[in-house]
């Protein structure tokens, strides 16, 4: 597939060839629709490429060995959808805590416990955010194609080894099940980024000691030589508990600061049409396929509308949409959900410029006349 042939391909597909393509060699998880299909790729193709695929009894174990294929050396992913991703939770705190990485995929399906298992949704994106405990970054990405399935699940890969975190693949049920064309790019034009190994010469060398320009730590897989302890407790440089409130402010300070000091590297979005847009519709995932075509639809009719879309969703691009509502008039948050995202872009502008919602939660998606009709609206009533 990666000598530029045009194939055929399932999103869900796509995010698994993508994730091996990465150097991904180990997949716990547990099967759930509609992730399912990578889960039963990851059987298949693993082996014969050198990996290891594990069908773990539950979602906790799925992630948990996730976690320990990660420090044992193994670039790990598991995928899952809703209920399962609330469980994983706990243990998605402990690989923020630890620094170890991992890429978590959540094909996302409508309604709250089973709710509707094949349609559609982008309900978990506070979730991505907010659901563990305690205070930690997060790192969620979201793909609007199948193409750009294959290649942003690499850049989960790249990011969270680069800086040693547990990366979200936030995925919608339309895009994991939808069939499209795409060019795999050949192995020699992508880029892959691998996690960093200590300078076996530096005698001062400790699991969670940085130096004072760096934010990050270097960590070798287990079984190298290297002595050292992981914890879910707060630790020291040297990995072990402690209770030190100016150790434990320094490390939590860092691990924000790792994230927040690296936006510029982190954040991606795309926007069409916002230069001279009275209106932007405000969009991620799947939903930017309808946006685009409401866009230029509009602008047909004459409406000086634009579409910006987060493709990083956590960090959120907020320096840019506080851009954005200095110019707009108007900013429509389209998400399937009942209104998520839309709090965070109304937290950024703070009254800079009027904010609406636009929500389905029905198992069906928002189509380009839902947005055009939402649009006229706004502008019909100034």
């Amino acid at each position: 597939m990666a000598d530029g042939t045009p194939v055929l391909m399932q999103g869900n597909e796509a995010c698994l060839e993508g994730a091996i393509a990465a150097g991904m060699r180990f997949f716990a998880g547990y099967p759930i629709t509609p992730s399912t299909e990578i889960a039963e790729g990851a059987a298949l193709r693993l082996p014969l490429v050198g990996g290891f695929f594990m069908q773990m009894e539950d979602e906790i174990a799925g992630i948990s060995a996730v976690i320990g294929g990660s420090a044992a050396g193994l670039k790990s992913m598991t995928a899952t959808s809703g209920p399962g991703f609330s469980l994983k939770q706990e243990s998605i705190g402990y690989a923020a805590l630890t620094e170890i990485p991992c890429v978590i995929v959540n094909v996302q399906r409508s309604g709250p416990s089973t709710g509707l298992p094949t349609s559609p949704s982008q309900a978990d994106m506070m979730q991505a955010r907010w659901g563990t405990h305690g205070d930690h970054p997060v790192i969620a990405i979201s793909p609007s194609s199948v193409a750009e399935t294959y290649e942003l699940v690499i850049r989960c890969f790249n990011l969270s080894e680069k800086y040693r975190t547990p990366v979200i693949f936030m995925m919608d049920e339309f895009v994991g099940h939808m069939r499209e064309g795409i060019r795999v790019p050949p192995s020699g034009e992508l880029e892959i980024i691998d996690r960093a190994l200590p300078d076996p010469e530096d005698k001062g060398w400790l699991p969670y000691r940085v130096k004072q320009d760096e934010l990050v730590p270097v960590i070798p897989p287990f079984g190298m030589g290297w002595r050292y302890h992981y914890t879910g407790l707060m630790h020291d440089e040297r990995g072990f508990p402690t209770s030190s409130p100016e150790i434990t402010r320094a490390l939590c300070t860092r691990l924000m600061r790792k994230i927040e000091e690296n936006r510029d590297d982190i954040i991606t979005f795309e926007e069409m049409d916002t230069g001279d847009a009275d209106v932007i519709v405000l969009c991620y995932g799947g939903t930017a396929r309808s946006a685009r075509k409401a866009v230029r639809d509009l602008r047909a009719e004459g409406v000086k509308a634009g579409m910006f879309r987060a493709i990083t969703i956590w960090p959120f691009p907020e320096e840019r949409v506080r851009e954005l509502a200095g110019s707009a008039k108007h900013i429509l948050v389209a998400e399937h959900n009942y209104g998520q995202i839309v709090h965070e872009v109304e937290r950024v502008v703070m009254g800079r410029c009027e904010v609406s919602h636009l929500g389905k939660v029905d198992g069906t998606i928002i189509t380009p006349p839902d947005i055009c009709s939402a649009l006229r609206e706004v502008v019909r009533n100034g």
